[in-house]
């Protein structure tokens, strides 16, 4: 049995509530670039508040800590080697539903933020947010409410209010637009495959599967559409 088959499989609750005002945030950092983990625990260091108590790199050290210790919040990055940083994100929210996930990014919300958020993420901030933007949110959540900025705010709002005009990435599954975003950005279908850990083969087959839900004939036009639609920087 695997580690999240004997998380899934334990009774007691892992986490018994929010932290109160006033105590220390234990905080896992899940990314697996040692450089922004470095920053952030620089950054999470010099407030009272809150204390790096756990660091993963890959998505097995995400659940291997989960089984280990308890903590109050996840910072997630959106994407690991091998595995979509919202795989792990349900996977954590099957786990540990009441534990807060917030997710960061280098990718802006307009590529990301929704689907996260649907994911079961408490909120979702990009790498370049300020220091005081993060630790705002992290204390936001901490207490067990959501961190929406103003601007995905109105974007959701704005979903809210045409919800039948469904773009047609949004039929795409979290992988398949992974892999468009890639493709769209200009990487080759060999470099994704390396990326992702996966082979040239099951890379293609979501290139052809996005192309047929998005009838579109060909990366030339799934390029144009992702460009249009401000899904690529």
């Amino acid at each position: 049995m695997n580690d999240i088959s004997r998380l899934q499989n334990r009774r007691e609750p892992l986490r018994t509530g929010l932290p109160p005002r006033g105590t220390v945030i234990k905080i896992l950092v899940a990314d697996d670039h040692a450089i922004f983990r470095e920053g952030l625990k620089r950054i999470l260091g010099d407030t009272k508040d809150m204390v790096v108590a756990g660091e993963a790199a890959t998505h097995r050290e995400v659940i291997a800590k989960l089984w280990k210790s308890d903590y109050d919040l996840v910072l997630l990055d959106i994407s690991f080697p091998g595995r979509s940083g919202l795989d792990v994100l349900k996977q954590l929210r099957a786990i540990k539903p009441q534990l807060p996930v917030l997710i960061l990014s280098m990718h802006p919300e307009e590529q990301y933020a929704v689907r996260a958020l649907r994911a079961g993420a408490s909120g979702y901030l990009t790498k370049a947010a300020a220091a005081d933007e993060l630790i705002k949110a992290i204390r936001k959540i901490a207490r067990g409410r959501k961190y929406i900025t103003s601007t995905l705010a109105e974007k959701l709002a704005f979903e809210i209010e045409n919800h039948s005009d469904k773009p047609l990435h949004k039929t795409l599954s979290d992988r398949e637009y992974q892999v468009m975003c890639m493709i769209a950005s200009g990487k080759r279908i060999k470099d994704i495959a390396s990326e992702l850990s996966l082979s040239v083969k099951t890379i293609d087959t979501y290139r052809s599967r996005t192309l047929k839900k998005m009838n579109l004939q060909n990366t030339a036009q799934l390029t144009h559409y992702a460009i249009k639609n401000g899904l690529v920087d």
